[in-house]
Formats: structure tokens, sequence, C-alpha cells
């Protein structure tokens, strides 16, 4: 029988306090994320974890000083394993904290896996995240002389299982708040030259948000895609969702947030949006904060996770998401825009 290794790819955190300036570094010296040469990108990447580090360690500070995704993406995979039955396996690869690629290709080869899916835990393709992490993934096999066949999962900014049970949840949170309140359908910015380069991340974000506005039944919902955590003083994608909140609370509109490109809690929406947008509101008069959680294992979500996988193993090539199919041939930057249409 087929030996399947399914591979969840996630950003990774520091898991303790002594972990958090290593983790910043690490994800400062991603030539995807600063793209200037080797060694400008490490003396970079020295400074800006050196500088960042305090206001780093106060945030995990409301989370016991470590982050709590690594135990929430292995509940996902646990529940995946599962789902998946038989002679399938389910690994973990962090991009910037344990476990790293390097541990995961070891792990994967050691098991003697046949077949190899790459499935990032990001709906919506980009460069900075599944781009990265497929990248690294590629170069490390190779130098360990993993050879089985692999496939990759580029992107399901719109799969059907992720989008009812986000709709699911947004439904419990307009029960909460009434039928007046504003969805602000939040995700993590980038800077405004990554788009403009042709990262298919903003198109794909407001494609699943669509998808779920559309999907909750209710016809005049109020809602608008917004970008949170903006770091340093470059331009970036907006409008900001702290900037929408402040509007909201000058509008006296009852809000609920809805994380659309986080499928598990950590330190952006548990603090991010838990805390500190939450105290924004309060002082901004907004009447009602309601924040939807993330997915997590919700059955329905991985259930759609499932499907991704059985779609890879038949496909013969790449695939985009379950509605897209194939990708045989395409670049990555065109999945939900280019020859293979929208997702």
């Amino acid at each position: 029988m087929t030996k399947l290794a399914v591979v969840l790819f996630n950003l990774g955190g520091p898991d303790s306090p002594e972990a958090i300036r290593p983790f910043l570094f690490n994800l400062f010296n991603d030539p995807a994320i600063i793209g200037a040469p080797g060694l400008i990108r490490r003396a970079l990447a020295w400074f800006i974890s050196k500088q960042r580090a305090p206001v780093a360690a106060g945030i995990y500070a409301h989370l016991g000083g470590r982050s709590p995704l690594l135990e929430l993406t292995r509940r996902q995979a646990d529940a995946l394993e599962k789902a998946l039955g038989g002679e399938a396996r389910v690994f973990i690869a962090m991009r910037y904290w344990h476990p790293m690629t390097e541990e995961t290709v070891a792990e994967v080869a050691r098991w003697g896996a046949d077949r190899v899916v790459l499935l990032p835990l990001y709906p919506q393709y980009s460069t900075t995240t599944t781009g990265s992490s497929i990248s690294l993934w590629k170069r490390v096999a190779a130098r360990a002389g993993l050879t089985a066949k692999t496939t990759e999962v580029c992107c399901y900014p719109t799969i059907e299982g992720m989008i009812g049970a986000q709709a699911e949840l947004l439904r419990t949170a307009l029960d909460r708040t009434g039928p007046d309140a504003r969805v602000l359908f939040s995700a993590h910015g980038l800077p405004k030259k990554v788009i403009e380069r042709g990262d298919p991340y903003q198109s794909q974000v407001e494609m699943t948000a669509a998808a779920i506005a559309g999907a909750v039944g209710r016809p005049d919902l109020d809602w608008r895609v917004t970008y949170q955590s903006r770091v340093g003083p470059m331009e970036w994608i907006g409008p900001a969702t702290d900037r929408e909140i402040e509007r909201a609370g000058e509008e006296k509109k009852p809000l609920v947030i809805q994380p659309v490109a986080f499928v598990s809690e950590h330190s952006e929406t548990l603090v991010e949006l838990d805390i500190e947008y939450r105290h924004l509101a309060e002082v901004s008069g907004v009447p009602a904060y309601v924040r939807v959680p993330a997915l997590g294992d919700h059955p329905a979500f991985i259930a759609a996770l499932a499907r991704l996988v059985e779609t890879a193993l038949t496909a013969g090539c790449d695939i985009c998401s379950e509605r897209t199919g194939r990708l045989c041939g395409s670049r990555w930057t065109a999945c939900g825009q280019g020859p293979a249409g929208r997702a």
C-alpha cells in the first residue's frame, strides 16, 4: 500500500520568550520577505529582529510567552490524518520556527513516503507564504535526496467546505450583534509593491470574503475586506482594519470581525484582534465588537482539506483548488486569475 505523507505548511511561532528574537530573525532573513542580497539581508534581519523583539515579547506575554500555533496545527494534523485514514500520515513544516522544513524533510524520508502532498495552511496564495514554503521544501528535499512523487496544492480561496464553515461561524456571530452589524473580513496585509509584482493574494482574499458573504444567506449584509498587521514605513494594501474600526465608531455601527486568511488562532487573532483592536473599538465608540473564531479543526474545514489531498493524488499535477483543478505548466501567480480561471 502507498505510504502517503501530507505536509502542512504554516508560519510557526516562538515556543519560549528566548525564541522570539531568533524567530524574528528567521522571518526577516527570508528572501521572500526582504529581497536584498544575502549579506545585506542578514544584517537587516539582525537589526530588525533586535528592534522588534521587545515589542513582540510584550505581545507574546499575553499568550504565556509563546505562540499556540504549533499545538493548534497539531490538532489540525491529527484531525486530517483521521479523515484520510489508510497509510496516510500528516507532518508539519513551519517556515520560521520548529519543526522547520529541514527537520520535516528528514522525518518524511525516514518514514519512507512513496507520495508527498504539500498542503499550505494558507488558503490564499502569496509568494511570501506558500511560495516561500514550497520553494524551501524543494531545495531541502533535493539536498536530502527525497525522491517521492510530490504534488503541490497552491491555494483554495473558495473551497466549499471551508467557506461553509466560515459562513456558519459568521452567522453565529451575527446572531449576537443584530442585523445592523458591519462585517470586516480581516486579512494580514502585504506591502503594495508585492501585489504590484503580480502576487494574487489580495484578489484571492477578496474572493474568499465574497464567497463567505454570499454563503451566509443575508442579502443585505454590510461587509468589506480589510487588512491588518502593518509593519514598517512602506505603503501597504488597504483599507486598514484599524481605520475601518474607527470609521465604524464614527458611524455607531456594531462590528463583527472575521479572520479570512488565518485558519488558526495566533498572535494576530488572540492579541491584535481580541485585545488591541477590541480596545480601539471601545475608545472609538463602536457599540458592539464580536470576533469570529478561526477555523481550527472545524470538521467541515478538515473534510475540505481531505478532499484537496484526494484531488492532488488523482490530478496528476499540481493543483490550485478543487474548482480550478489542474495547474500543469501554469505559473502560481496565475492561480485564481489566469488560464486556470477563478477559483
